[in-house]
């Protein structure tokens, strides 16, 4: 200022000259010098790396008028040269006009290439004789608000810089910097923005399908981590601690409440192996349940379906695997009982959610089968095409009596990443409230707004989230709304309601999502459990936790862990499978069959704690000529065994011939379905020998004989009585006198002794001995008639649990 006092005027051409020259002289040492200096790019003379800037807090977070904005942080030297002459700088850029220039800014936050905008400077700096490498030092400057200079309305770039110089580089410059943002709006807005914050409730898949044997059914979980998430500092813990204060929509997952539920009682935990160990959080639970049962006393809740179904992995994989829908509806139907019955309320069940609220026509058509009419979408998923300048509010008609109800994908986004540093966490709530103004000051119409974040924040993200939205709720720009007032908002007439096609569906999302073979597994276990249960006397204890356990299999929280996710799918496969041999027949060994008919015992066991009804048990013959069951090729009959008891059931066979026989038992549901594994056995007829057979062809040969001689007497008595005839025919002599002798058998006399006498060789009646020959013949016919059903039925002693041992020999 003095040397521009001393030039006056315009000068003469003379004076220039001498100007000129004197500058040169006076410049030429440190030309010099600077000549022996390393060349230094551009980036080498301003090193973003040379000092790093945190920004730790800023408060208020957006400031008001007649305010002090108070800004603490630390500078850490990172290069190997001590920062001489170090001094803490507050800048303020140009307000920034739109939404997208927001963005630009964040991208490069510590960039010295890019404006640093206008240091405050005076007293409202920091200074620091030597910054030591590697050495953290702290600041603290406030500033009224008066001097940050702000101007109209909107959103400030902020930031703090560290200035200094090196051995290497000695000249004051600014060696690091850190931005942010600073919304301004100095009154309240004459249009306030309605603002919905979804804050989700939801955990990982915590809970197996096992239960205990005893009538409680104690549930056995994955893991301890849930206790760790409801206990005090947990993630969930912080969730529930933080959200109580705030105006936001919470969106519960019923399977996280069922899972606490189930800690507050006896549980046990997955140790290794297959063993287990007792739960011992259940005071944990009963808090974390109370405190959440106050926290949504008079807030609007949200259940989605149960354990949080991946509706896109659903719609792009499960659909066309048969009864994969059916799972969403069971999902969507025990929601709401489940959040009435642990936190008192009534849920809405009217909202689907797609992960990141990415949505194609197939993932709206599934998310609306099970009932819901609203789904949350997102903004850049359902992109504007239509050249709006401004962001519309959230609700869509998109056809078919459903809306869509779009989140604003900055908002919803600006949480994400590592916000463990104080540093990232400060700088993502300013970008968040900057552009929620920005937002609101692009006209001035009144729009609906809704916040969706990631499903499972961290407990980092979790505290910045409740910091930005408790700036929120005291801003001058913007108000709370429900979820519910949001969905039935007046849609804007220009916003899109263009469902994407497929091909737009993001190819990262799609990589993480469930595969078909996981929705064809879910379907083969659903099959089993239909066919079991039909058996069971108290279906409930085996169709509850199997149901519940098949939602969590097509958990969302199952993204990028495909492997969990498999292994947990085949533990619960696998955990049915041993619950369903519980129910099986004993295995028999060869049995030998003592005669042609006799009784063969086959043994149902349960180990169940219930007993099964229900079930048929077949008998079936290989070889039914050989071998009959109840006198014919299998015979079936009716089972009922109760919990943890055996049956013996007993089949009538009957043997038409000697060898080996292959019979096979096996169990059928009464709808004819298959149930467990077959038993093959042996029976091998032993009795029928050829003794017996010879015994047989000689009765039968007998009575051949038998009528053989009666056909040759009775032909040799007619031929007497023909002969006797003849002579009665010659009449008397004349004396009148009978011959003396008597007339001869043609055979001789032998031959009519023969015929006149019994097998004694006692004189007989031919006709006597024809009864005992036909007496003999029908006893001896009578012996091989098969079995009357008024004959005694024969049985067999009780078989025991344990196999038939080698030779079993089953009684006539």
């Amino acid at each position: 200022m003095a040397e521009a006092a001393d030039f006056q005027g315009t000068p003469s051409p003379a004076r220039r000259w001498l100007r000129r020259t004197g500058a040169l002289l006076a410049s030429a040492p440190l030309l010099a010098a600077l000549a022996q200096l390393p060349a230094a790019t551009p980036a080498q003379a301003a090193d973003s790396d040379t000092v790093s800037v945190a920004l730790d807090s800023l408060s208020p977070s957006a400031p008001s008028d007649g305010g002090t904005v108070t800004v603490s942080g630390t500078v850490t030297n990172n290069g190997k040269q001590a920062v001489t002459g170090a001094h803490v700088d507050l800048r303020v850029g140009s307000r920034l006009s739109a939404r997208s220039a927001i963005d630009a800014a964040a991208r490069h936050p510590d960039d010295l290439q890019s404006d640093l905008g206008t240091a405050i400077g005076g007293k409202y700096t920091e200074d620091f004789d030597s910054l030591v490498p590697g050495v953290a030092e702290h600041f603290s400057i406030s500033v009224p608000v008066d001097k940050l200079d702000l101007g109209q309305d909107g959103v400030y770039p902020f930031g703090v810089s560290l200035s200094g110089q090196t051995s290497a580089q000695p000249w004051d410059q600014v060696l690091g910097i850190q931005r942010t943002f600073l919304p301004w709006q100095s009154s309240e807005a004459d249009t306030q923005t309605r603002t919905t914050f979804l804050w989700p409730l939801i955990s990982d898949v915590h809970v197996t399908a096992k239960t205990g044997a005893g009538e409680l059914q104690t549930p056995v979980f994955l893991d301890d981590d849930l206790a760790k998430e409801i206990s005090p500092g947990g993630r969930l813990a912080q969730m529930l601690a933080l959200g109580k204060d705030l105006d936001v929509t919470w969106v519960i997952d019923p399977d996280l409440l069922a899972s606490v539920d189930a800690m507050t009682r006896s549980y046990r935990v997955q140790a290794s192996g297959d063993g287990t160990t007792a739960g011992t959080h259940q005071a944990v639970a009963k808090q974390f349940l109370a405190d959440l049962q106050s926290s949504v006393a008079d807030k609007e809740v949200v259940a989605l379906p149960f354990a949080d179904p991946d509706l896109a992995s659903l719609a792009h994989n499960g659909t066309s695997v048969t009864g994969s829908l059916s799972h969403l509806k069971d999902a969507t139907d025990v929601a709401a009982t489940t959040v009435e019955t642990v936190l008192h309320v009534t849920p809405s069940t009217d909202f689907a959610w797609p992960v990141n609220g990415a949505v194609d026509p197939s993932i709206i058509k599934v998310a609306t089968s099970a009932g819901a009419d609203k789904v949350i979408a997102r903004s850049d998923s359902l992109q504007e095409t239509g050249g709006l300048s401004y962001t519309p509010s959230a609700a869509r008609p998109i056809g078919g009596g459903t809306t869509a109800v779009v989140a604003d994908a900055r908002l919803s986004t600006a949480f994400q990443g590592d916000l463990t540093n104080a540093d990232s966490n400060t700088l993502a709530v300013q970008q968040f409230l900057a552009q929620s103004l920005a937002l609101n000051a692009q006209n001035d119409k009144q729009r609906s707004i809704v916040v969706a974040p990631q499903r499972m924040p961290s407990s980092a993200q979790i505290q910045a989230m409740a910091t930005a939205i408790t700036a929120l709720q005291d801003s001058n720009w913007s108000q709370p709304q429900d979820l519910a007032a949001a969905a039935k908002g007046k849609p804007d007439p220009g916003a899109t309601t263009k469902i994407p096609s497929s091909s737009a569906y993001p190819s990262w999302l799609r990589k993480q999502e469930l595969p078909r073979t996981a929705f064809e597994q879910i379907a083969r276990t659903q099959d089993k459990l239909d066919n079991f249960q039909v058996i069971l006397t108290n279906q409930s204890r085996v169709v509850t936790p199997f149901g519940r356990a098949i939602n969590r299999e097509m958990s969302t929280s199952w993204r990028g862990r495909a492997n969990e996710a498999a292994t947990f799918r085949t533990g619960v496969e696998s955990w049915l499978d041993s619950l369903i041999g519980q129910v099986k027949l004993i295995d028999k060994s060869e049995t030998k069959l003592s005669g042609r008919s006799a009784t063969i015992p086959v043994t149902v066991q349960n180990n169940l704690v219930q007993g099964v009804d229900h079930l048929v048990l077949r008998l079936r013959s290989t070889m039914p000529t050989r071998l009959e069951i109840g006198g014919k090729a299998y015979y079936e009959q009716p089972v009922e065994v109760s919990g943890g008891h055996t049956q013996s059931v007993k089949f009538s066979t009957s043997a038409n011939a000697n060898g080996r026989v292959e019979v096979i038992a096996q169990l059928y549901t009464e709808d004819g379905q298959e149930f467990g594994a077959p038993v093959q056995f042996d029976v091998k007829v032993t009795e029928v020998t050829p003794t017996v057979m010879l015994v047989i062809g000689g009765g039968v040969l007998l009575l051949v004989l038998a009528g053989f001689r009666m056909y040759t007497q009775r032909k040799r008595a007619a031929a007497r009585r023909a002969a006797e005839g003849a002579e009665e025919g010659d009449g008397p002599d004349e004396a009148g006198e009978e011959t003396p002798d008597a007339p001869r058998s043609p055979e001789g006399p032998e031959a009519l002794a023969d015929a006149e006498s019994d097998d004694t060789g006692r004189p007989g009646n031919s006709h006597g001995h024809e009864d005992r020959l036909q007496e003999e013949s029908e006893a001896r016919s009578g012996a091989d008639d098969p079995e009357q059903p008024s004959d005694p039925t024969p049985d067999t002693a009780p078989e025991s649990a344990d196999p038939s041992g080698t030779g079993e020999r089953v009684d006539r």
